[in-house]
């Protein structure tokens, strides 16, 4: 079956270049997603005192939700390289949608682990390889830019919905504040999604808005790897591994700075703070690195971020004030995003666009298997040692690791060119 038959193959032609839609779309559907997926600590402390739960057994339905984010994200990922991305995403955002309606009347463990980690984790997992994905075929020259721009969406929920959520729980309880999100975040993917596209040659324009007849077609944009025969390749386990080094190096701090910070004797106030800045400071690297990436190819923005986050943990080991952890986490969110912002056009310059979806779905699930590790040795040695300095050390050669295998990493013999 040829990629989206599910998609009209000829429709009138839009004076405006269609990709800028297909930026707004996205954002659209990853802020309120993202922002209330990963505000779920908000949630947790009223469950807990609703419901008397062990904390640890209930994380563990948001750890089933992350894993299964990996996984299903590979399955979304080839879907959309079949079918389009409208069918995929309407189908995550009633998973995504009916998962919080249904944590609504939540009355039982096994509820949460049902409506939050696999309906809600499930749903996930198609709102980043597809988007990202999309992106990357809409746009060729300023493909990291534009990624950069998609992903400020992400990092903007983490900065908007805490307080809100915190606001419906606090004057309407826990059960009106599950109803209003899920039905808003329902309501807003399956629109958005209704006019999502594929391929801008199915409304007979080019990449990046060029005139046709004037776009040189690239092998990225002619040829591509299959996931079949990208699993052959050296390159896509690099890329696994790569991936993998940002998702531990991301979450083994994100989690745990906040505790660190109080320990040091910051008030929970300002160290709350820290979070917000990470947030901004990985937008200012989505769309800095991104422009960056362009220029010299993302490959190069990899090395450059995880050698930053290499200096930044090194830094926080010294950390001891409140201003010098600021420092710090505007280093290491900047690096991140920029990492972040780099993996969708690193695989496409590798593999092609052919079907990019599903290798990056598959090269993501990396990043989910580095995430769910991170955090828990991070607090394993913490536990063991009364401190966060080994764990740091750990962090910090981790992210060497991710410098030397990006270092190492050659183009595809299929595609070539530069990455």
């Amino acid at each position: 079956m040829s990629p989206n038959k599910v998609e009209k193959l000829q429709e009138p032609k839009p004076r405006v270049f269609y990709g800028y839609f297909i930026i707004i779309l996205s954002i659209i559907i990853l802020l309120p997603s993202f922002g209330i997926y990963d505000s779920f600590g908000i949630f947790l402390t009223p469950l807990l005192n609703e419901f008397n739960w062990a904390r640890a057994t209930a994380s563990g339905a948001y750890s089933l939700s992350f894993i299964l984010l990996g996984v299903v994200g590979i399955l979304w990922g080839r879907m959309t390289d079949r079918y389009g991305p409208r069918i995929v995403l309407i189908l995550c955002g009633l998973l995504i949608g009916s998962g919080y309606l249904l944590m609504s009347q939540v009355n039982n463990l096994w509820h949460l682990y049902l409506f939050l980690g696999v309906m809600v984790g499930s749903g996930m997992g198609g709102t980043w390889a597809p988007l990202l994905s999309l992106v990357s075929r809409w746009f060729s020259k300023r493909r990291g830019l534009m990624t950069g721009v998609v992903l400020t969406g992400l990092s903007a929920g983490g900065m908007i919905s805490p307080p809100i959520i915190n606001h419906l729980i606090s004057n309407y309880g826990l059960s009106t504040a599950y109803l209003v999100l899920g039905g808003v975040i329902l309501v807003l993917i399956v629109l958005a999604a209704q006019f999502l596209k594929l391929d801008p040659s199915k409304i007979g324009q080019s990449p990046d808005g060029i005139i046709e007849g004037n776009h040189e077609i690239s092998k990225q944009d002619s040829d591509g790897y299959s996931l079949r025969e990208a699993f052959h390749t050296p390159q896509c386990w690099l890329l696994l591994l790569m991936f993998s080094c940002l998702g531990f190096c991301f979450f083994s701090i994100v989690i745990h700075i906040v505790p660190h910070a109080i320990d040091l004797g910051i008030s929970r106030g300002s160290a709350a703070l820290i979070l917000t800045i990470n947030g901004g400071a990985s937008i200012v690297g989505n769309f800095v690195m991104g422009r960056v990436g362009d220029r010299i190819g993302p490959r190069r923005v990899f090395n450059i971020c995880f050698i930053l986050t290499a200096v930044a943990v090194i830094w926080l080991l010294q950390a001891t004030e409140v201003w010098m952890l600021y420092l710090f986490i505007i280093i290491f969110g900047f690096s991140i995003g920029g990492n972040i912002t780099s993996e969708a056009p690193l695989t496409a310059r590798l593999f092609g666009l052919r079907y990019h979806g599903s290798i990056l779905g598959f090269a993501a699930f990396g990043f989910t298997i580095g995430a769910a590790l991170g955090p828990v040795l991070t607090g394993y040695i913490f536990d063991l040692t009364s401190s966060y300095q080994i764990a740091f050390v750990v962090c910090i050669m981790i992210a060497i690791v991710g410098f030397i295998l990006a270092a190492v990493l050659r183009p595809t013999e299929k595609i070539g060119g530069t990455i």
